[in-house]
C-alpha cells in the first residue's frame, strides 16, 4: 500500500540481504497459506519489515528451512517462518483490500473492482480476528479521502491520519512495548504520507489532481521546507524504535529506517538534476 518501507540493497551485507529474502518468501507463504493465492499476491515490502521487527522483537521460535514455491519452481531459496508471520501476513491483506477499494472508488477502476471483490472473504476474516483494529484502520483512511475530498491544505492533519493507521498496524499486542511501536509507526506513516505527496507532486501538477503541497510548492524555500519536515518525522520514528531491545537482524531494521526509507526522495533529485543538466 505504502511502498517506501524498503532496503537499501546497496548497504546491505549479502548475509542480511539473504535473511531480508526468507522473510519475504516466508511472509508469500504464509499469506498463501492463511489466504489463498491471491491473497500471495498481495505481498509487499511494507508488511516484510513488519514481519522481520516483530521478529525481532518477539523472538519466537523460528524455523529456517529451504524450500521452493509455485512463483519460482526452479531454484530452492529459504523461508523463515515464526508465529508473527500471520499477524504481518493479515495486516498485508487489510491494507492490500483498502487500496483496491481506494483505486476503485477514485478511479473508477474495473481491475481494482474486481481485485477488491477477490479480497473480500479474506478481508473479512481478519476483521473478525481484528475487529477493533480494522475499525481504526478504515476510519483513518475515511477520514483522509473527506479531507482529500475537500482539497485540505492541512498536510499535518492529513499525515496524522496515515500515522495513525500505521501506528495501529505496527502495534502487534496490547502489551509493555505497544507505545512505542506505535509511536514509531505514527511518525513512520506521517513520513510516508509527506514523501508520498511530495513525489506525486509533479504528475498531480500535469494530471490536475489534488495533492495537499499544491500551494505550498510555490514558497521560495519549498524543498528546504520538505526536507526538513521529512527528516523530522523519520527522526521522530527513528527515536522510538532505539528504544526496543532489537538485537536480532537490527542491521536490516536500521538499513530500512536509515536509508531504505529515503530511496525515492533520492531517486526524485537523481531525475531533477538530470532533467536540469539536459534542459
Amino acid at each position: 500500500m505504502f511502498g517506501y518501507i524498503v532496503i537499501n540493497r546497496a548497504e546491505l551485507s549479502d548475509a542480511d540481504y539473504a535473511r531480508y529474502r526468507a522473510y519475504y518468501c516466508g511472509l508469500c507463504r504464509e499469506l498463501s497459506r492463511r489466504h489463498g493465492q491471491f491473497g500471495r499476491l498481495t505481498l509487499t515490502y511494507d508488511m516484510t519489515f513488519l514481519y522481520v521487527l516483530l521478529s525481532s522483537l518477539y523472538e519466537p521460535e523460528e524455523k529456517l528451512a529451504p524450500g521452493r514455491c509455485g512463483l519460482h519452481p526452479l531454484r530452492p531459496h529459504d523461508f523463515i517462518e515464526n508465529a508473527t508471520a500471520a499477524y504481518a501476513a493479515d495486516m498485508n491483506v487489510v491494507l492490500a483490500y483498502h487500496k483496491c477499494r481506494d483505486n476503485r472508488q477514485d478511479e473508477h477502476s474495473l481491475r481494482a473492482a474486481a481485485q477488491e471483490r477477490a479480497l473480500h472473504g479474506a478481508y473479512a476474516r481478519v476483521q473478525a480476528l481484528y475487529p477493533e483494529k480494522c475499525a481504526v484502520i478504515s476510519g483513518c483512511l475515511a477520514r483522509t479521502s473527506d479531507l482529500e475530498r475537500a482539497a485540505s491544505r492541512d498536510v499535518d492533519a492529513l499525515a496524522n491520519e496515515t500515522g495513525r493507521l500505521l501506528g495501529e498496524v505496527l502495534c502487534y499486542r496490547e502489551d509493555i512495548w505497544a507505545p512505542t511501536l506505535r509511536a514509531a509507526g505514527e511518525a513512520l506513516g506521517r513520513f510516508i504520507y509527506l514523501m508520498d505527496a511530495y513525489d506525486d507532486l509533479p504528475e498531480d501538477l500535469r494530471k490536475g489532481r489534488y495533492n495537499p503541497l499544491t500551494e505550498l510548492r510555490h514558497q521560495p524555500d519549498y524543498e528546504d521546507f520538505c526536507r526538513q519536515m521529512l527528516t523530522m518525522m523519520i527522526a521522530g520514528c527513528t527515536q522510538e524504535f532505539e528504544k526496543l531491545p532489537l538485537v536480532q537482524d537490527i542491521a536490516i531494521l536500521r538499513n530500512v529506517l536509515y536509508s531504505g526509507v529515503w530511496g525515492r526522495y533520492a531517486q526524485i533529485q537523481k531525475r531533477r538534476k538530470e532533467g536540469e543538466r539536459h534542459g
